[in-house]
């Protein structure tokens, strides 16, 4: 693993002004194109939508007439749909693009609007199909076969019949999914466009401007000064306009709140975790074990305290490399794209090969440039769509993981809407972090086993190390400071900034353990947090990375069959529930045998760099 240095005009991303979109080669940014070749038949299919939508009034009151009828209903809406998803996905590359540009900020609103109309258009579809009945569905499925592809669909529809209101109920909810979605719209664009961040020295003594990507980069600098400075200029607006962020908090969690009491729930838990059959019990076992297996993750902070011979440490601390290899190497993207590559190969070569057409057709979004929203994502499945992927590529080895954590999701998504129809071209939230941390394992995996110096294991098995502690630990402790936030409100409290503060205190402390000194910036990590605006989703990322450890495992151990166990699964989207699909793949997350083998791990791994040191 020789040392790679990327061209010159990449070699200092994180200094000086951030650069334009215009500096870096085409090749390292996406094609949009790939979705509309031109703006103007993206306006072709907004305006074709516009016209569908009505239309579909036809249908109101007869879907329970004939298989025909229902047939043709569940059709026309597909089709709505898909074209729907398509602009939404144009808009949203587009703005993320450049946030700053209020052109692509007004298509994404149009969009989210027409979103908001579909919805209220279609509020009557679920009523009506429940009113038909279990068995004058099963019939018309079977006078009609085109109808089977939707069998699942129609049973999850009748599993959840006590939570579907009545037409003018629904109607009433889908028109307010625009109002209910305002919290999240806000704090993206104050956090991604407005938030003005200090500049401060960098380690050579250049004043550099602090963005999202730059203070990730920087929480892995030697120089703590440094790592501390950054810490505290990235919190600073955060804490300046805490007031207002957490109104827009109070805000959401209220929304979701409001919206499973509307639908007969007794908390928004369960409202959130029904919509895929997840059992409540899975979120609460999963706090409650790790809770009961903290002893690893405090062990971890300690051994940091003790390297790094700091007599307090910080959270800024947290992710400062401990060994040479980490401090001095850099990951030129080209490189890593090499390197994810190999390390998948054992899934065969249909999957290596369209990872290598997504690679090699601007299906990502590399460097971090002026306005571009920050962090990582992938855009999920869009039916009849390559998916694409945001990165902001600084040259650390986390970058290294984040693309083979987002490349994970893109394959998922597009063998999905390769094999199923577009009622199942997506998959569920719960399953949604699988396949991204299944990659992160086999490259881990890879990386250890061709390691050639001590220095060099040691900064891998520090890295697997930190990706436990960020991706499941971390992510349960957002998960129990969730939970305890809705809670606060479910029993009619109040969330001012100074109690999310001191909720966020708590849960931290409790998890980063005795060793850990929290500074007060870190108490306002609740206010910039996205994943807190999805409504009980960050418990999954700690699901989804112990699941993914058992597969992997499974892939390594097994060989072809448990490989094709895997695919099967990528490929299943919403065929079946998330449980069912994850079973078959050989997890049963309803045990909590899965929780403690990652605790067991980080045990063994923690051992292991003791020795070698």
């Amino acid at each position: 693993m020789a040392r790679f240095i990327e061209p010159q005009q990449y070699q200092n991303e994180t200094a000086g002004e951030l650069k334009n979109r215009s500096d870096i080669e085409s090749r390292y940014t996406w094609n949009i194109q790939d979705i509309y070749s031109d703006e103007s038949l993206w306006e072709e299919d907004f305006r074709q939508v516009e016209i569908l939508i009505p239309k579909m009034n036809k249908y109101i009151g007869k879907l329970g007439d004939s298989a025909a009828m229902l047939l043709s209903a569940m059709e026309e809406c597909d089709v709505i749909s898909v074209m729907l998803e398509r602009l939404h996905l144009y808009a949203m590359l587009a703005k993320d693009t450049d946030t700053r540009d209020t052109k692509y900020i007004a298509m994404d609103s149009r969009i989210n609007s027409l979103f908001a109309r579909e919805s209220s258009a279609l509020a009557f579809m679920m009523p009506e199909i429940l009113k038909i009945g279990e068995s004058k569905l099963e019939q018309f499925m079977e006078d009609n076969e085109a109808l089977k592809k939707y069998a699942h669909f129609f049973n999850d529809l009748l599993r959840t019949k006590k939570h579907t209101l009545s037409i003018e109920q629904e109607e009433l909810l889908a028109s307010a999914s625009e109002i209910t979605g305002f919290p999240y719209d806000t704090f993206s664009v104050f956090t991604n466009a407005d938030l003005e961040f200090p500049t401060i020295p960098d380690e050579n003594g250049n004043d550099i401007q602090i963005s999202h990507g730059r203070y990730q980069a920087a929480l892995y600098s030697m120089n703590r000064n440094y790592r501390r400075d950054a810490f505290k200029a990235y919190y600073t607006p955060y804490i300046k306009f805490s007031n207002t962020l957490a109104n827009l908090f109070n805000a959401n969690l209220k929304s979701k709140i409001f919206i499973g009491k509307a639908r007969k729930y007794s908390t928004a838990l369960e409202a959130s975790l029904d919509r895929n059959n997840i059992p409540v019990r899975v979120y609460e076992t999963l706090i409650e074990m790790v809770s009961q297996n903290l002893q690893p993750m405090h062990r971890w902070i300690a051994l940091k305290k003790k390297i790094l011979k700091l007599d307090k440490f910080h959270p800024y601390d947290v992710y400062v490399g401990l060994f040479t290899e980490q401090k001095e190497k850099h990951y030129g993207y080209d490189e890593s794209v090499n390197l994810v590559k190999s390390s998948l190969e054992i899934l065969g070569k249909d999957y290596s090969s369209t990872l290598s057409t997504a690679f090699s057709n601007r299906w990502i979004d590399v460097y971090e440039t002026a306005g571009k929203r920050g962090g990582a994502y992938s855009s999920g499945t869009t039916f009849g769509v390559h998916p694409y992927v945001l990165l902001n590529w600084t040259g650390l080895l986390n970058d290294v993981f984040t693309l083979a954590h987002e490349m994970g999701h893109n394959m998922h998504s597009f063998l999905t809407g390769l094999h199923q129809p577009y009622i199942y071209a997506d998959y569920s939230i719960f399953l949604a972090e699988i396949a991204s941390t299944f990659n992160e394992a086999l490259l881990f995996e890879y990386l250890l086993k061709n390691v050639t110096t001590r220095e060099e294991k040691l900064s891998l098995l520090e890295r697997y190390l930190n990706n436990i502690s960020a991706t499941f630990y971390r992510q349960t402790m957002f998960a129990e400071f969730e939970l305890k936030s809705y809670g606060e409100l479910e029993k009619g409290g109040a969330l001012t900034a100074d109690t999310l503060r001191e909720l966020y205190n708590e849960v931290y402390g409790k998890y980063m353990g005795p060793d850990m000194t929290i500074d007060t910036e870190e108490d306002y990590t609740w206010a910039r947090v996205p994943h807190f605006y999805y409504n009980y989703y960050v418990f999954q990322y700690a699901t989804g990375f112990a699941a993914s450890e058992a597969l992997a495992a499974k892939v390594k151990k097994e060989g072809v069959p448990a490989v094709e166990k895997y695919l099967n699964f990528l490929k299943a989207g919403k065929s079946d529930y998330p449980l069912t699909i994850l079973k078959e793949a050989g997890v049963d997350m309803l045990t909590p045998e899965p929780t403690y083998a990652v605790a067991k791990r980080m045990n063994a791994v923690l051992d292991q760099i003791e020795e070698l040191m």
